[in-house]
């Protein structure tokens, strides 16, 4: 099975590179541009893969707000095209890796994949209209995965941050009310290769670790797990910290279609990070 890795200089197209090996082939600015369809057509004929996994994104939420336009060639017209150059090819699957801004995330349960999105950001938005375009132009060979709080070994990410303000200050603030999944990239990577191996039924499947908490919570917790003081970390609320786009206050999301499809979901979050954390610490 050959596979096709597009952003995969990224934090999680660099671990889908490294697991693959010999079996990807990756692709990043300036070899493919998603957002120009002759640039699309052109690799995917040229690498001929038998899955595509779009790992590409504009992910700057706050600046998306002012240049939504810029968000939606990437994050709404790049999965089209996508979509569109492997419909040309007979078997070629997709992969379009989204998120858990396409909800509200105002909900008291985990949202299930059959949930009525209600994005309040740009960036929301434009991840749903791919997520729409890779439905209607590739309804048969298409998985749409969410994902959500994603950190791993490669690029910045929050637990980067943390790790380095624990060594810088004596205390931190960090937000109480809002409530999510953090998730490793590597974990989502693997699970991303078992769903297509499976033959797993085309469809929204939400590739988060188990578990929920919040951006609190999950500080005080790699404090806790490199051996740093907790109650060094102290609460405040999202009124404190202002941001251009609203965050969701509650996205976490729910696994049924994993288990429909004979698939464990993916790890709690706390596994996870205990694995992570020596890899960035080293």
């Amino acid at each position: 099975m050959k596979w096709l890795i597009v952003g995969a200089n990224g934090q999680l197209g660099s671990d889908l590179m490294e697991l693959l090996g010999d079996r990807a082939t990756g692709v990043d600015l300036p070899a493919i541009d998603i957002t120009d369809y002759a640039s699309v057509a052109e690799v995917v004929s040229g690498t001929d893969p038998d899955v595509v996994v779009n790992a590409a994104a504009y992910t700057a939420v706050d600046a998306a707000e002012t240049d939504e336009p810029t968000a939606f060639a990437v994050n709404g017209l790049g999965p089209e095209n996508l979509a569109k150059a492997c419909a040309e090819r007979i078997g070629t699957r997709l992969v379009q890796v989204s998120t858990d801004y396409v909800f509200a995330g105002d909900a008291t349960e985990p949202y299930d994949e059959d949930a009525a999105p209600g994005p309040r950001s740009a960036y929301g938005r434009t991840k749903l209209a791919g997520e729409q375009a890779v439905t209607e132009f590739l309804p048969d060979r298409s998985y749409i995965v969410r994902t959500a709080w994603l950190y791993g070994q490669h690029g910045a990410n929050f637990v980067k941050t943390m790790l380095h303000l624990e060594s810088e200050r004596e205390t931190l603030t960090v937000v109480d009310d809002q409530r999510g999944q953090p998730t490793w990239s590597h974990d989502l990577a693997e699970q991303i290769i078992r769903l297509v191996e499976a033959a797993a039924p085309v469809g929204i499947y939400h590739g988060t670790n188990s578990g929920a908490v919040t951006w609190f919570g999950f500080t005080r917790e790699i404090f806790r797990q490199i051996g740093a003081d907790p109650e060094r970390v102290q609460p405040t609320t999202s009124a404190d910290f202002k941001r251009p786009a609203p965050r969701p206050a509650n996205s976490v999301l729910g696994h049924r279609r994993w288990q429909e499809a004979g698939l464990d979901p993916m790890r709690p979050w706390q596994d996870a990070l205990a694995a992570t954390l020596p890899r960035l610490r080293g």
